[in-house]
């Protein structure tokens, strides 16, 4: 059975989602394959290894031994592939798709990081999420880095990072807003059908705030448009609009721009990382992933 690691794969990924469904998520397989696969490890050792709880499973005394067995290979595995990728290094680019939030303002930071660890280029392609999957299928990049979930068949979805969304203007907004005062503003919008827009729409709606009673200034079609028009805003009449906390992080560090929350809820969404099934043993696209899933915002 040792030699059949992407059973042993599965049981360690059981162990670390605390969860069988996501990790039938995270491996691209079906829940019931996952089930079928712990069943075959136990069977081979006549012993139970996994138990299901409410709260997610708890591992018996001879599943904690495999575990510590199981982690050993992993790191043994882990090292060969590093030699591996050092032999099959070669001039390369790798290409990430992201939407504008992730590739603007937060996948920049770590690019160097990632150019470093694969001793190749990095070339980043920004659009919004729903051309960037298309980008994937078409093997165009080689991961996206999407704001919201465009699921298609033949895909892994990882969720990555929580991002919070955002009130800001260019003049001075108090620390917390009423829902009531969202209506004395001229709005700045996304375009009918981005995601953004609709995700802020369904949160409004989830807490009684009628979007179409909103005074629209103007409707632009990305991230970088909407700062942009807040920035350039008249000041005489305050001009307000919605974005994730990252695109604006300089701004309010240096006072051009003032962001706002609204008083008890919060506008988050999870920012995901997509990635082809027939890539998931792909040496430099599990490296980076990886890499990118360890990161903390």
């Amino acid at each position: 059975m040792l030699k059949d690691f992407a059973k042993l794969e599965t049981f360690l990924t059981v162990v670390k989602e605390k969860s069988f469904s996501k990790a039938s998520a995270k491996l691209g397989i079906s829940q019931p394959a996952v089930t079928q696969q712990i069943k075959f490890i136990e069977d081979y050792l006549d012993a139970r290894i996994i138990d299901r709880k409410k709260n997610g499973v708890k591992l018996t005394k001879e599943g904690e031994k495999l575990l510590s067995v199981v982690n050993k290979l992993e790191r043994c595995i882990s090292n060969a592939e590093k030699e591996v990728i050092k032999i099959i290094n070669k001039e390369m680019t790798f290409a990430i798709g992201s939407s504008f939030t992730i590739g603007n303002y937060i996948l920049p930071e770590f690019l160097e990081e990632i150019k470093g660890m694969i001793k190749n280029e990095v070339f980043i392609k920004v659009g919004l999420s729903d051309d960037m999957i298309e980008e994937l299928v078409d093997k165009r990049v080689d991961i996206a880095m999407i704001e919201s979930p465009v699921f298609r068949d033949g895909i892994i979805y990882r969720e990555w990072i929580e991002d919070e969304l955002v009130l800001f203007s260019n003049v001075a907004l108090p620390k917390f807003l009423k829902k009531d005062e969202l209506y004395n503003f001229e709005w700045i919008c996304r375009e009918e059908g981005s995601h953004t827009r609709k995700l802020v729409s369904e949160m409004f709606e989830a807490i009684g705030v009628e979007c179409n009673s909103f005074n629209v200034r103007g409707v632009v079609s990305s991230s970088t448009s909407v700062k942009q028009s807040i920035l350039k805003s008249p000041k005489d009449k305050q001009t307000v609009s919605i974005i994730s906390k990252h695109a604006i992080a300089d701004e309010v560090a240096s006072g051009l721009l003032f962001e706002s929350r609204i008083k008890n809820f919060k506008l988050k969404r999870k920012l995901y990382i997509a990635y082809l099934k027939d890539k998931k043993y792909d040496a430099f696209v599990d490296n980076i992933v990886n890499f990118l899933m360890n990161i903390k915002k």
